[in-house]
Formats: C-alpha cells, sequence, structure tokens
C-alpha cells in the first residue's frame, strides 16, 4: 500500500519558503505518492486517509478562499484528526482551524474546530525569532505574521490557554508565543500539528522531522535527506539563537 501525502492547494499556500517542506519530505520519501490537490479539486483526504496532510502559508485574501472550500468539509476533518490521521498547518493556515479572525473589517469565521480566535493587525506584521522545547527535542524557527493567537472568551476565571493545557505543542524559551502572555507556540492534537513558525519548519527541524516521519506517521525505516548536511545547518542555528547578541 503506498504511502499517500496531500500537499492543499500548493499555487497559492506556499509563502515564506513553506512550500520547501513538502519538496524537503519529498527527498526524505522519495517511495511515497505526493498528491498535490489544487483548489478546484476535491481533496484526497474527503473519501481515503493519507499518510500526511500539509497546509501551508498564505496571503489574507487567500485565506479567506481556503476557509470557504474547506468549511463543508470540517466533519470529515475532524473525523480524520480523531482517527489519527497525520497534519501539519504553518504559519497562518493554522488560523482556519480556529474560530474566527477579528478585522478591521469585522469577523472572518473559520472552520470552529478549535476555541481560539485570531487577531489581525495588518499595520504591524510581527517578525521574530523563536527557540523552544518539545519532547527533548530543541525547536528554531521564524515568525512572520499580521495575527497573533488568543483564547475565546470562556469566562473571568479562565487563567490558564488551550495552547497550554488541552493542546500544547512548543513551549518557548525565547521569542513570541502563539501571544504576549503565554509561552506556547503552534497547538497539537493527536497528530495534528500546527505552528506559525516558517522557514521552511521541516529542514530547520531535523529531529521533529525523522519523529513526524517516524513516530507519527509510522514510517520506521525513514531517513533524513542530505542528513550532515541539515544536521550540521541545524547545530549552526541552534548556536546561534544561544547566542546572547542575538535579538529576538
Amino acid at each position: 500500500m503506498s504511502t499517500v501525502i496531500e500537499v492543499l492547494f500548493p499555487e497559492f499556500c506556499n509563502m515564506f519558503g513553506d512550500s520547501s517542506n513538502m519538496k524537503y519530505l519529498k527527498h526524505c520519501l522519495p517511495d511515497a505518492e505526493f498528491k498535490y490537490t489544487a483548489y478546484t479539486d476535491e481533496p484526497y483526504f474527503v473519501k481515503d486517509k493519507p499518510a500526511l496532510i500539509y497546509l501551508g502559508a498564505m496571503t489574507e485574501k487567500k485565506q479567506e478562499l481556503v476557509i470557504k472550500k474547506l468549511l463543508p468539509l470540517k466533519e470529515r476533518l475532524a473525523e480524520l484528526i480523531e482517527q489519527g490521521v497525520p497534519m501539519l498547518f504553518t504559519n497562518n493556515a493554522l488560523e482556519v482551524l480556529g474560530s474566527h479572525i477579528e478585522t478591521d473589517e469585522g469577523n472572518i469565521e473559520c472552520l470552529g474546530l478549535y476555541p481560539f480566535k485570531a487577531k489581525r493587525f495588518m499595520m504591524n506584521r510581527i517578525n521574530s525569532l523563536v527557540r523552544g522545547q518539545f519532547k527533548g527535542m530543541e525547536i528554531v524557527g521564524f515568525k512572520t505574521q499580521f495575527t497573533k493567537a488568543y483564547d475565546c472568551e470562556k469566562g473571568k476565571n479562565v487563567h490558564q490557554s488551550m495552547f497550554e493545557t488541552e493542546f500544547p505543542f512548543i513551549r518557548v524559551d525565547k521569542g513570541l508565543g502563539m501571544n504576549e502572555d503565554i509561552d506556547r507556540e503552534g497547538f497539537r492534537d493527536n497528530n495534528l500539528f500546527a505552528t506559525y513558525l516558517v522557514g521552511p519548519f521541516l529542514i530547520l527541524n531535523p529531529d521533529f522531522t525523522l519523529y513526524l516521519m517516524r513516530e507519527v506517521m509510522q514510517l520506521k525505516d525513514a531517513k533524513l535527506a542530505f542528513e550532515p548536511e541539515i544536521r550540521e545547518a541545524y547545530r549552526r542555528r541552534v548556536e546561534e539563537f544561544h547566542n546572547p547578541k542575538t535579538e529576538y
């Protein structure tokens, strides 16, 4: 049975070098079948279970189109998440899964699979380096975005975020978390991983990529492509991120 990896809407979900996540994974998994689903196509995941579903960074206008495309499929996505189908959403793709996006023109309703909202500040682009931890791995990356993510209001007595309690992913040591008040970046639910980090994320973090392939996708014999070069680049990046002179 072939390993099918579905890349959603690559014609416009490809900003900040995020398309290189799948280009690199293709080198790591040369025997896998990569299905590139165009916006006008029916996604493969509607009737089948991919080994991984990937959605990358996009413009704000294209984000609204993606939400419109996926809204009728949100129950299917929820079902696949519950069944443990691996998924990776990077940069503003993660916002598609939340409740809504607050803008100066009003709210944009999203899929509503998770109880968080994004606030968009179009006159204030956020750029930040990020260093954090996940399962003993040091995670490094970059943020470039117009939004921050916050829990939807649940009452005055709620003091902890869903990003910290229900769906924690990366604990941030340096740089910005999902917003200025918490030290968590992204969120994880079962085998869904969502992060604002770009760069591309999989090339920047070889240990996570190996974990994704072997532990999450259950491809036990998977290997990192260009491993010596990738690990040396990672070593230098971690060293730079630990330099006290590095500005976050």
